[in-house]
């Protein structure tokens, strides 16, 4: 299995790294205590998104199937919260479940790769008419600091792809955009120039304001002062550039964490919402499994689940889970049905995803699906609720709504409500 031979849509070609982490199972996560005890000393709401690129299979995770007869191989364990199973794949998770609230009754309605990761990442379907911003970048907007110097909304994707995506942020300007830390590396031209002296870049950097105040008084627009602010930030962050060295965590707690690119993304995403980033998505690979989803999920779930597992802990230890709204999403989920090539393909009728931390109820399960998994039956929702709920867990208003040329567009879809049950 060199590669994943998914749908064909770009995003999954990507060749898989040999000698992938298997799964892991038993043994108790290795933490180092004096390593964690880091107090926390600033109480900002921010956001934590785990995306599982290509769509990965909600039998194989949150809602197993086991007595189906295409529920697959896998047994249903039993989890740190009475009653509730998760997928034998998820061994370290289910441990950790008491922190954890599923949403086991979506219905997302689109099963297309773009279409998909568009309502899990705007709350929206694609409209003709306008473009919805992320919710990174809503939370760069209206929750962020002014002054902070990182960037509200912070992308740690694997391989290459470094820059920002200034469309995320669609009619909020490109400001808000997302910043991509390409492989978990800090992001380009973070030093100095050699020979280049602090004073010396100093004396420029007060040049070029200068410079910026006359031009942005004649023509000041969105782009011209995002390109003001870009300025203004990166050099704040050439001042925080220890915290993209993961090297400097404790060998103990790393290991925890896995020595992949996974695990390392990770870590990097815990130093950076502990550093004070707003919002930070980390996205793992390789979850459009129409060939071999077994052996594929196999894999993947031995990285992710140890990870995720040790990321929870991590997070509760340091003191930042109750301040940081954490998320596990996709596009879609997979076909309960197997295909002829021992993989399942798009399904977005009844799939699910998991919550944690603030103002999420610890342990909730909301949401049921049928015996065979082919649709919801109790509690349906899709995208836009869960949008509203993620605004209501950080304490920003849904109905909240944004001017464009005095035409009023709301923050979240106004036909869809918060889910009450899983919220604190």
């Amino acid at each position: 299995m060199g590669e994943l031979r998914g749908c064909g849509s770009i995003e999954h070609t990507i060749s898989r790294r040999a000698a992938m982490g298997v799964l892991a199972a038993g043994s108790a996560m290795a933490f180092n205590g004096n390593a964690l005890a880091a107090p926390l000393t600033h109480q900002n709401k921010r956001v934590l998104m785990v995306f599982l690129a290509g769509g990965v299979s909600q039998l194989e995770t949150w809602d197993p199937k086991p007595g189906a007869p295409t529920g697959g191989p896998f047994r249903a364990i039993p989890t740190s919260v009475t009653g509730t199973h998760v997928s034998e794949l998820l061994p370290h998770t289910a441990m950790q479940m008491h922190r954890l609230a599923l949403v086991r009754g979506i219905n997302t309605a689109e099963d297309d790769h773009g279409k998909g990761s568009y309502i899990m990442h705007t709350g929206r379907k694609q409209e003709p008419s306008v473009a919805y911003p992320h919710l990174g970048s809503l939370v760069a907007k209206m929750v962020a600091e002014p002054d902070n110097p990182l960037p509200g909304y912070l992308h740690v994707q694997p391989g290459g792809g470094g820059g920002s995506s200034a469309g995320d942020a669609a009619f909020l300007g490109p400001r808000f955009g997302s910043v991509n830390i390409s492989d978990g590396k800090p992001p380009v031209n973070i030093d100095l120039p050699n020979g280049l002296t602090q004073a010396r870049d100093d004396s420029r950097h007060s040049m070029r304001r200068k410079a910026d105040a006359r031009f942005l008084a004649t023509r000041n627009t969105a782009e011209t002062e995002a390109y003001t602010q870009t300025h203004d930030q990166a050099r704040q962050m050439m001042a925080k550039k220890a915290l993209f060295d993961v090297a400097n965590e404790p060998d103990r707690l790393a290991g925890g964490y896995g020595r992949h690119d996974f695990g390392r993304h990770c870590l990097l995403a815990r130093r950076l919402l502990e550093g004070g980033a707003p919002f930070v998505k980390v996205t793992h690979t390789n979850y459009d499994t129409h060939h071999e989803n077994f052996d594929f999920h196999i894999e993947r779930m031995g990285e992710f689940d140890r990870t995720f597992a040790t990321l929870l802990e991590d997070l509760h230890q340091r003191g930042l889970l109750s301040s940081t709204l954490v998320m596990v999403i996709s596009e879609f989920g997979r076909t309960p049905n197997i295909n002829r090539n021992y993989g399942r393909d798009h399904w977005s009728k009844a799939w699910s995803v998991t919550l944690a931390g603030q103002g999420i109820v610890p342990g909730a399960v909301t949401g049921k699906t049928n015996a065979q998994g082919t649709a919801v039956v109790d509690r349906q929702v899709n995208g836009g609720h869960l949008f509203a709920t993620y605004f209501k867990a950080l304490g920003l208003d849904p109905t909240k709504k944004h001017y464009i040329d005095q035409r009023p567009i709301p923050m979240t879809d106004p036909a869809a409500s918060p889910i009450a049950e899983i919220l604190a």
